[in-house]
C-alpha cells in the first residue's frame, strides 16, 4: 500500500480549497482528504482519525460494505473505498478491499438490513429468531432477546436521526387477518424489550428496506388485493405505518429502493435487444398524491461488459452503482453517473481474511454510503 506523508508543521484541516499560495502550505482541504488521502488509507486508520475531533467526526467517510454469502452459509464482510474521480477512466480502476469480520456458518446467519454504521443478522436457533447487531469496523456485536417465528419472519433496522435511536423492526405470521404480529426494539436503552406495534395493512415484505431520514421503506404486497403492492413507510420515531401504492413499478420484487437526492426511489434493472443494461427509476415526488418522476438510462459501453449484475444503490455523489451478483476474478463494481452518462468500471481485490474470498463463488450483498464510525449503538 502507497504511504500517505502529511507534513510534520502545524495542518488545518479546511471544508474548502485555498486559492493563495500561503494557505496552500498550511491547510489541508477536505476535498484532498477525502478524494485523495482516505481511499488509500486502512479503514481502522480512518476510524481513528474520525476521532480526533468534532470536524472529523463530521465528514462524510463512506464506502462500499460487502457481504458475500459463502455456499457453507458463512459471511465475510468486508469494505473498498468508492471513487471520487471527477473524470472517469475508460480502463478499470483497481480498489484494495479491506476485511473486517467473519460471520460463522453454525450459527444459520441471515442477512437482514444496514443502516447507518450497523448491520443486522438473525440467527436461527431451535425454531426462534436471535438478531445479532455488528459495527463491522470495530467487530463490535451484540445479541438481543430471541422471538418466536412461524415459518418465515422479516425484520428490518432503521434509525431516528433526531433522536439519534437505532429501532428494529421485527415482523411474523404476515398472512394473518389481524395484520400479523409487528414487534419494535430500541437500541441502546439499555431495555432490550420488544414491544407491539399496530399495522392496519396486511401485508408480506418482498424487498429489502432503506431508512432516509428517520422513515424505514420497502415494498410489500397487499394480502387482500390479489397482485397489488405498496411502499411501506414506518416512521421510526413514532413507529407508525404509512402507505404509498407502488403500481407504478412493473416487476416490485426485483425493484431495488435507493436514496435519490433524500427522497425514496426505486430502480428496475432490465437489459435490452443487445443485452445493453437499462436502469428504469423512478422517484417519489409527493407521498400524499402518489407522484412519481421516471427516467430511464442505458448503460454506455465499457471495456468491461457489463452482466449478471445487480443494483447494490446510489451514493451521495448521485452515482447508481452496479455489483456481480456473484463472486469471479476479476470482481467488479460499477458507477454509472446518470447527469454525465459515464460508466466507471471498479476491480476490487483481496478479499477475505487471506483473500480468499475469490476462490470460490459467493452470492453477493452490497450497500452503499456505509459510515466509517468507531462508534457502535450508542
Amino acid at each position: 500500500m502507497k504511504e500517505v506523508k502529511v507534513n510534520s508543521k502545524r495542518t488545518l484541516i479546511t471544508g474548502e480549497d485555498s486559492d493563495s499560495d500561503s494557505d496552500s502550505d498550511s491547510s489541508l482541504p477536505m476535498v484532498l482528504l477525502l478524494d485523495e488521502i482516505f481511499p488509500k488509507l486502512p479503514v481502522k486508520s480512518i476510524a481513528r482519525f474520525r476521532c480526533v475531533s468534532k470536524l472529523c467526526r463530521s465528514m462524510p467517510i463512506r464506502r462500499l460494505l460487502f457481504a458475500l454469502q459463502r455456499v457453507n452459509d458463512e459471511f465475510l464482510i468486508f469494505s473498498s473505498p468508492q471513487p471520487h474521480q471527477k473524470k472517469p477512466s475508460s480502463s478499470p480502476l483497481v480498489a484494495s478491499a479491506d476485511f473486517h469480520m467473519k460471520i460463522c456458518q453454525h450459527t444459520w446467519p441471515v442477512f437482514r438490513g444496514l443502516t447507518s454504521r450497523l448491520i443486522y443478522f438473525s440467527t436461527a436457533r431451535n425454531g426462534n429468531q436471535e438478531p445479532l447487531i455488528y459495527n463491522p469496523i470495530t467487530g463490535e456485536h451484540e445479541s438481543l432477546p430471541e422471538l418466536s417465528r412461524y415459518r418465515k419472519s422479516y425484520s428490518f433496522i432503521g434509525f431516528d436521526p433526531i433522536g439519534k435511536q437505532f429501532k428494529l423492526l421485527f415482523m411474523a405470521y404476515p398472512y394473518c387477518f389481524e395484520g400479523g404480529d409487528h414487534r419494535v426494539m430500541t437500541l441502546g436503552n439499555g431495555e432490550k424489550i420488544w414491544r407491539e406495534v399496530k399495522c392496519s395493512l396486511t401485508h408480506l415484505p418482498v424487498t429489502e428496506g432503506i431508512c432516509i431520514d428517520g422513515v424505514l421503506y420497502y415494498v410489500g404486497e397487499n394480502n387482500d388485493v390479489e397482485m397489488s403492492f405498496e411502499i411501506v413507510c414506518f416512521d421510526v420515531r413514532s413507529e407508525e405505518f404509512k402507505f404509498v401504492s407502488a403500481k407504478c413499478f412493473s416487476v416490485p420484487h426485483s425493484t431495488r429502493l435507493v436514496n435519490y437526492k433524500g427522497k425514496l426511489g426505486g430502480i428496475e434493472l432490465t437489459y435490452d435487444d443487445d443485452d445493453a443494461v437499462v436502469l428504469t427509476v423512478r422517484v417519489l415526488e409527493d407521498g400524499e398524491r402518489c407522484e412519481w418522476l421516471e427516467y430511464v438510462y442505458t448503460l454506455p459501453e465499457n471495456e468491461v461488459f457489463v452482466t449478471d449484475v445487480f443494483v447494490v444503490g446510489m451514493t451521495g455523489a448521485e452515482e447508481i452503482v452496479l455489483s456481480d451478483r456473484f463472486t469471479a476474478k476479476p470482481f467488479y463494481v460499477f458507477y454509472f453517473d446518470p447527469e454525465r452518462n459515464t460508466l466507471q468500471a471498479v476491480e476490487v481485490r483481496g478479499v477475505g481474511e487471506y483473500s480468499e474470498a475469490f476462490e470460490s463463488e459467493c452470492s453477493v450483498y452490497a450497500f452503499v454510503d456505509y459510515e466509517v464510525d468507531p462508534k457502535f449503538i450508542t
